[in-house]
């Protein structure tokens, strides 16, 4: 195998150019921003609708409506989690991490939202309550909740290892949508998507820029609690790396169930109405 050339030399004008400030590409000053104040008085006199218990190495889907909230809690033992939402009556209508990334930064907590994929781009999720959001960007650069991770998958498994392994999150979150939906794992296989990897601790390393994760600070009776802006259907997957401070894909760590839980108020939250499609025409300048 040849060797790689050497990188070129550092111009003369290198520490210049490195010293540009960034600038934020999506500034969200004019965003518009939940009412966290409406949406707990809401939750305070909710009444638990019902509950799915996820099984360690496993997915299960569930239903929230609109207007009614969810928790993903932590049982057992530390343990994260990969989720993916859909709108149940127009499927290609599903959580966008890169957009939600965008906007809220790598790592979501407590005022945050969950937005749709084009062309509808509104937010399908509001985060209400987050149990580890002390935890915030330690020293290795890593936060948790995080939108840059896709999921772990028996594709890039077998590029890596030349295995195969049917419990990772990808192959989950297919059998869990196919069950529910009652239709063959090819057919679910698409509307899987990339995920909000739920009390997992990540970041990129400084030197290589390359994703990392490390074990989760989550602990049993944590939780991260959301307002379900519209009717979804969602799966959640309990991943085979347990707390992911070792390894994932396998069978080799120690891993724990993951508790969903529905919750319906009283009454709607003060002011709230679904959020409607983007406004767009979509004409796209023709």
């Amino acid at each position: 195998m040849s060797k790689l050339p050497p990188p070129p030399e550092a111009p003369d004008d290198a520490a210049a150019r490195r010293a540009l400030r960034p600038v934020i590409c999506y500034p969200t000053e004019t965003l518009p921003r939940p009412d966290l104040g409406a949406y707990h008085d809401a939750r305070r006199g909710a009444e638990k609708t019902g509950e799915v218990l996820i099984a360690p190495r496993e997915a299960e889907c569930f239903t929230v409506q609109a207007g009614h909230f969810f928790r993903i809690s932590s049982v057992g033992g530390p343990q994260v989690g990969d989720l993916n939402l859909w709108n149940p009556r127009d499927m290609p209508e599903r959580f966008y991490s890169g957009k939600t990334r965008a906007l809220h930064g790598s790592h979501v907590t407590t005022g945050d939202r969950l937005w749709s994929a084009f062309p509808v781009l509104r937010p399908m999720a509001t985060i209400v309550e987050d149990t580890l959001g002390w935890y915030g960007i330690d020293e290795w650069g890593g936060a948790v909740h995080d939108v840059i991770g896709t999921r772990c998958d028996p594709y890039t498994g077998r590029l890596l290892s030349g295995g195969d392994y049917h419990h990772c999150c990808h192959s989950n979150l297919t059998r869990a949508l196919a069950r529910h939906l009652d239709i063959p794992a090819r057919e679910a296989e698409p509307h899987v998507h990339d995920v909000l990897n739920v009390f997992m601790c990540t970041g990129f390393t400084r030197d290589t820029g390359q994703y990392f994760m490390k074990a989760s600070p989550v602990r049993p009776g944590d939780y991260l609690e959301f307002f379900a802006e519209i009717d979804l259907l969602g799966a959640l997957s309990a991943c085979p790396g347990g707390d992911c401070g070792a390894a994932h894909s396998s069978d080799a760590a120690e891993c724990h169930p993951l508790l969903v839980e529905t919750f319906a108020p009283l009454a709607p939250p003060h002011g709230w109405t679904p959020p409607e499609p983007n406004d767009y025409d979509r004409s796209h300048g023709m």
